[in-house]
């Protein structure tokens, strides 16, 4: 039987967003830029947040003839200084925001800890501290305008399977102290994530902002382009057999897109959505849902959420 797929309904996809303001980290490639392109073709402002935003330029020109609007502003999420750059400079363009989609993640994949001039582990920087400081930051914006929405992308990585949960290390979130393993750090910053959103929902109730935490499904994108010249090999070479069980692009949009425009979803607030995906551990969750519960118990515990974002606070320099 043929894997579902969930999509946005006809509804959603047929709304005027036009005076809506958004923001997507990691527009330029991948997901982030199919959920840019959808948000742009029902007439929405998108702010591409881009680590080069040369690359955003780029791809936005297909973008023409399109009913809405974008502008590119660079925002490297692993360094905190470019995520308060950009959020000022933000404020100053902008007057609203009406959805913040925390879109860019990345996993280090070398053997060793690589850490950001501000001393945090690479993978935990750009997946979650960096999203963390980029929506404490722009919490303002997001009330005055709400209704308003944000989500940030987890993965199926952190549900790990019943024998193996993937919990966050509030006594060492960045490796500097026990053995690195890249992928663990991957898991870890998704756990983080899920987390986060559980935790701001809580805060921000009766404001008018929801949250989401969202996997987007086993997207084709440029996830692990990074990695030296035997990882890319291996990803190339696994392409032709994962084709049927992975997702493109827009197919992995759909979630996020759902999250930011559907009437449901602010309904749910800060709760996990997921694309289906053979991926689940847990045979259970692969049909995914909107929303669906995490098979991971420590992605929803609330008191480890409360402490993380109690720590966070304190690791990006921010008075909680």
């Amino acid at each position: 039987m043929p894997r579902r797929k969930l999509s946005i309904d006809e509804k959603t996809r047929a709304k005027d967003l036009s005076g809506k303001v958004y923001i997507v980290t990691g527009a330029n490639s991948g997901v982030g830029l199919e959920t840019t392109r959808q948000l742009v073709k029902q007439g929405g402002h998108v702010v591409m947040a881009c680590r080069r935003p040369e690359a955003g330029e780029e791809v936005a020109k297909s973008f023409n003839g399109l009913k809405g609007s974008y502008e590119n502003m660079k925002l490297d999420l692993a360094d905190l200084q470019s995520v308060r750059d950009f959020a000022a400079e933000f404020k100053k363009k902008y007057d609203r925001l009406d959805g913040l989609a925390c879109n860019a993640g990345m996993v280090n994949m070398g053997g060793e800890p690589e850490y950001t001039k501000d001393g945090f582990e690479i993978t935990m920087a750009a997946s979650y501290f960096g999203h963390f400081l980029l929506t404490e930051l722009l919490l303002d914006v997001l009330k005055r305008s709400a209704p308003s929405r944000m989500l940030i992308v987890s993965s199926v990585v952190h549900a790990g399977n019943p024998n193996d949960r993937p919990n966050v290390h509030l006594d060492d979130l960045n490796y500097k102290a026990r053995s690195f393993n890249n992928f663990a750090a991957y898991a870890e910053a998704k756990v983080a994530n899920i987390l986060y959103a559980k935790e701001l929902a809580e805060r921000l109730e009766g404001t008018g902002v929801t949250t989401a935490s969202v996997h987007p499904g086993w997207a084709r994108s440029n996830f692990g382009s990074g990695g030296n010249i035997l990882m890319r090999a291996a990803m190339t070479a696994m392409r032709p057999f994962t084709r049927s069980m992975s997702d493109s692009n827009e197919e992995s949009a759909q979630t996020s897109l759902h999250v930011l425009l559907s009437d449901d979803a602010p309904k749910h607030s800060g709760a996990y959505f997921s694309q289906s995906s053979v991926l689940y551990r847990d045979p259970g969750a692969r049909d995914g849902g909107w929303p669906m519960e995490t098979p991971n118990p420590n992605a929803r515990n609330m008191d480890t959420a409360r402490k993380l974002v109690d720590l966070s606070y304190e690791l990006v320099g921010l008075k909680g």
